[in-house]
Order: structure tokens, then C-alpha cells, then sequence
């Protein structure tokens, strides 16, 4: 479709819609200062462990100071604090990277069922964060363009399965450090860019966007009448 088709979603990019930097870097950073943790105190899982969980909180609290949803600041810090016990129990240091490794297999799961019952998650965030809600069900152009781009999603966190998996296996754990860095923002950027060059390709170029999803039965929005009939607006008649 053409550029111009998108000019109401043009101010709100596809990253935002989804959460943006801040949840990739949130995930990212505990796991790199419990790394950092576990070699400053000689290999110690504890000193790794607790270092995690102070940069959650720190990390919770900046949010919350910020106007961030208490519910999620409660949940990344109780994922940093299971992954930490986790750690503790077995005495291994990378197992603090087991539950990211569970939670990307859990993602791409969840994102290739909802392809395949035709509840593409992809649609679903931003037909909620748009405000359409459900209504791009029932335009078959958006709905085959959310369920392509939402494959590349699944292709994102099987990616994190098998470079966290094959280094938790090889049990090196500064080298799962700089992969979920790596793995995080920079990949999601990609995917998020990717994701919408898909469905930009996937839109016919008579679309009128993600916010206006053509529903059988309903006229397409439009922003000039006359435009859209092809005659010239009427001019006042002049009164003397």
C-alpha cells in the first residue's frame, strides 16, 4: 500500500504500540548486573543474585516514580526474584536464565496458536491500544496482514530459545549475559520494523488504514465528501 494511505498512524509507530524500549531494557538489565554480581564476588550466586533483585526494585521504583502501572513493576520484579530463588536452589548460575528461556518458549507458543485460531496477538495490541478493539476481525485485509506479521514474532522468541538454550546447555553464563542484551531492545527494534513493512506490503493500496478497518456493510471513512463524489463544492448563494 502506499505511504500515504498510513497518515493517521504515522505520529504512533508500531514500537510504541507494543511497550516500547522500556520493557526490553527491563528484562535485560537484571540479567546483566546479576552476571556482573556473580563475577565481582567470585562466582557467588548469592552476591549475583541479590544484585539482581536491588536493580529490580531500583528499576520498579524509577518506574512507578515515572507513572508507570504498578501491576507491571510487580511483575517484572517477581520474575527477577524467581529467577533468582531459582538460581539459589540449584547452585547453577545460568539456571537464573532458565525462566527467560520457559517464558520465550511460552511466547512463541501463545503467539503461533493465536495465528492459527485467527486471534493473531499482533491485531489483538494494537486493535486495543488504538482503541478499534476487535473490529479488524472483521476486515480480511487487516486480518491477513496481523497474521503474517505476527509470524515474524514467533520467529523472535524461537530465536531467543535456541541462542539462550544452546548457551544454558553449555552452561556460559557471561556469554547469556550479553546474548539477552543483545537479544532484547535490538532485536525487537527489528522485529517491530519488520513487522510493520509487512503489513504495509500485506494492506492493499486502497486501505485506509489501522484505525479504519473496512467491515462488510460499512462505508469507508471520508475526509472530503465532495472529493469522494467527484463534484465541486457548492458555493453560497450571494444574497444582495
Amino acid at each position: 500500500m502506499h505511504p500515504g494511505s498510513m497518515t493517521d498512524t504515522r505520529q504512533e509507530s508500531l514500537a510504541e504500540l507494543l511497550g516500547g524500549r522500556s520493557g526490553a531494557l527491563d528484562a535485560s538489565l537484571p540479567p546483566a548486573v546479576f552476571v556482573l554480581g556473580w563475577l565481582l564476588g567470585g562466582h557467588s550466586i548469592g552476591a549475583g543474585a541479590l544484585a539482581a533483585v536491588l536493580c529490580g526494585v531500583v528499576i520498579g521504583a524509577y518506574r512507578l516514580a515515572r507513572g508507570g502501572k504498578p501491576r507491571a513493576v510487580v511483575v517484572s520484579l517477581t520474575l527477577v526474584v524467581i529467577a533468582a530463588y531459582v538460581a539459589l536452589r540449584t547452585g547453577r548460575a545460568e539456571d537464573f536464565f532458565l525462566l527467560r528461556i520457559l517464558l520465550n518458549v511460552g511466547s512463541a507458543l501463545a503467539w503461533a496458536a493465536s495465528i492459527v485460531l485467527r486471534w493473531p496477538l499482533l491485531g489483538v495490541v494494537v486493535g486495543l491500544v488504538t482503541g478499534q478493539k476487535f473490529k479488524w476481525r472483521q476486515d480480511p485485509d487487516l486480518m491477513r496482514a496481523y497474521r503474517h506479521a505476527s509470524w515474524l514474532w514467533v520467529g523472535q522468541y524461537l530465536l531467543r530459545v535456541v541462542v539462550f538454550g544452546g548457551l544454558w546447555l553449555a552452561g556460559q553464563v557471561v556469554a547469556l549475559a550479553v546474548a539477552q542484551v543483545a537479544l532484547s531492545w535490538p532485536l525487537q527494534v527489528v522485529c517491530v520494523v519488520a513487522s510493520w513493512w509487512v503489513i504495509r506490503r500485506s494492506l492493499p493500496a486502497d486501505h485506509p488504514g489501522l484505525r479504519h478497518p473496512r467491515v462488510p456493510g460499512e462505508s469507508a471513512p471520508v475526509e472530503n465528501p465532495a472529493a469522494a463524489t467527484g463534484s465541486a463544492p457548492e458555493k453560497p448563494e450571494r444574497v444582495d
